[in-house]
């Protein structure tokens, strides 16, 4: 119901003394309570009434007298609770008809118990602030317009220097396997040249049909060799290399170090090279090990330009999770695939002075939610842990489950957020970065989109060396309208 809705007439009417008790009045002079009195009026809703709604036109405005009532906004059409109170004075409705401008309910109001209110006409509450303020007048329309443009400019300011700053350090993430397919192509390129030179001599008449399909067969052995070769410690690889040095050396083949590097590479040993002796001969034997080593080397760069193209792919894969292209808004998500994207995001920031710690519960289940939004919640809560750490420390990313809340932690060592303004964090334009590095809205928007969209909550803990901030999702969240 609303105001102008039948049936709800004026109850009884307030006099000054009673407006003078509340206290957006309590300042008001007796001519101007008085008048107030005469231009408003008392009514009453019931437990569950829509007081004014969202949309609707903006015809008054309310003071809570007495009951419980809570507000809501509509958010891509889910409707969100901003808050809830049961404190006397409080107000609502048309808050900025003296602009002029305000000509519809910007919010919801409900009444969640029997509730009682002054109602003032919004031309009569326009006129009197117009007219018994003209100072502030100019000054609150002033601050709501500015703050308005000033929010919506850093807004845009603050997401495009976040995009690029994650754009430049994927770019730097790219740009490593990319370099290394390129110089792997290259050496590949040269090595191919080098078995067909070598593949000439061998072939050149001193080999017998025989030796030449055996020396092939030891060539599909090694690049199944190649194909499985362990993974040695330092220790064992330079045994190793010894080793095959020596034998090389003692047959007389140049620069038998260089082949060894590259043949221990591929998982070949001493074992297999008596093998390919017997096979040749010793005439031949530096030919063929030289045309097998290439071998070698063209599966080991194959294999490197393979790990590259794929280091490519995940990345292109994690940031296309990052920005939800061509996905959904709202869907059933993984948080893990989500967390993991954002922190691929942010590899180029992390600096080698801190440690990535991921402690996640795989058991949990995946939530509804706006994925791309989630992902902004990450990454303001990650740069503000890396930027506290300044470049030092352990950053922890983990998640659990509480009852019927998922829950995302995010933790850092740096020096924490000091008792006196930790209850403002979560406020607009508050920051405690210096001028012009940071617009204070990172964590306010992280608020609103876990707190309003997605009604759960977040939590900061901090003493020093331990910043824990906590975000609850509901596991079963109510779905949003359609549309």
């Amino acid at each position: 119901m609303t105001s102008g809705d039948p049936g709800i007439g004026p109850l009884r009417r307030l006099t000054a003394d009673d407006l003078r008790t509340l206290f957006l009045f309590e300042s008001l002079d007796d001519a101007q309570l008085s008048w107030l009195a005469d231009q408003g009026r008392v009514e009453r809703r019931n437990e569950g009434d829509l007081v004014y709604g969202e949309g609707d036109s903006a015809e008054c405005f309310f003071v809570l007298l007495d009951g419980t009532v809570r507000l809501c906004r509509t958010v891509h059409g889910d409707q969100v609770e901003i808050s809830r109170t049961a404190q006397r004075g409080v107000y609502g409705g048309a808050t900025q008809a003296y602009l002029g401008d305000d000509r519809q309910y910007r919010n919801s109001m409900w009444a969640l118990t029997d509730a009682e209110f002054f109602v003032l006409p919004a031309e009569q509450f326009a006129h009197a602030v117009r007219t018994w303020f003209p100072m502030a007048m100019h000054l609150l329309e002033g601050m709501f317009i500015g703050m308005r443009d000033t929010q919506t400019l850093i807004g845009e300011r603050e997401r495009l220097l976040a995009l690029g700053s994650l754009s430049a350090g994927l770019t730097h993430e790219l740009n490593n396997p990319a370099s290394a397919a390129v110089r792997a192509s290259t050496s590949l390129r040269e090595r191919i040249a080098g078995m067909r030179h070598k593949l000439a001599m061998i072939a050149d008449g001193r080999l017998d049909g025989r030796r030449l399909h055996a020396l092939v067969g030891l060539q599909e052995e090694a690049v199944e060799r190649v194909a499985k070769a362990p993974t040695l410690s330092p220790l064992a690889t330079s045994d190793a290399e010894d080793e095959l040095t020596d034998w090389l050396d003692d047959r007389g083949l140049a620069a038998g170090w260089e082949l060894a590097s590259t043949l221990v590479g591929g998982g070949l040993d001493v074992d297999w090279l008596e093998r390919v002796r017997a096979s040749v001969g010793e005439e031949d034997l530096e030919p063929a090990v030289r045309w097998l080593t290439y071998t070698v080397e063209t599966e080991l760069l194959m294999r490197e330009i393979a790990d590259a193209a794929t280091r490519i792919s995940t990345l292109v894969g994690a940031a296309k999770q990052y920005s939800q292209l061509d996905r959904a808004p709202y869907q059933v998500v993984d948080v893990h695939e989500l967390l993991d994207a954002t922190l691929v995001m942010f590899k180029g920031k992390i600096s080698a002075g801190v440690r990535l710690v991921r402690e996640y519960d795989r058991g949990l289940p995946s939530i509804p939610a706006y994925a791309a939004e989630l992902n902004q919640v990450w990454s303001n809560l990650i740069d503000n842990a890396l930027g506290a750490m300044g470049g030092d420390g352990v950053l922890t990313v983990r998640t659990l489950r509480q009852d019927d809340w998922l829950i995302v932690e995010i933790a850092d060592t740096g020096p924490g957020i000091p008792d006196e303004i930790r209850p403002r964090i979560f406020e607009p334009f508050f920051t405690t970065k210096p001028v012009g590095e940071g617009t204070g809205l990172g964590l306010d928007i992280s608020y609103r989109i876990v707190v309003n969209k997605h009604h759960g909550d977040i939590r900061v803990t901090s003493v020093p060396g331990n910043t824990l901030f906590r975000v609850l999702l509901p596991i079963s969240p109510p779905e949003p309208p359609a549309g």
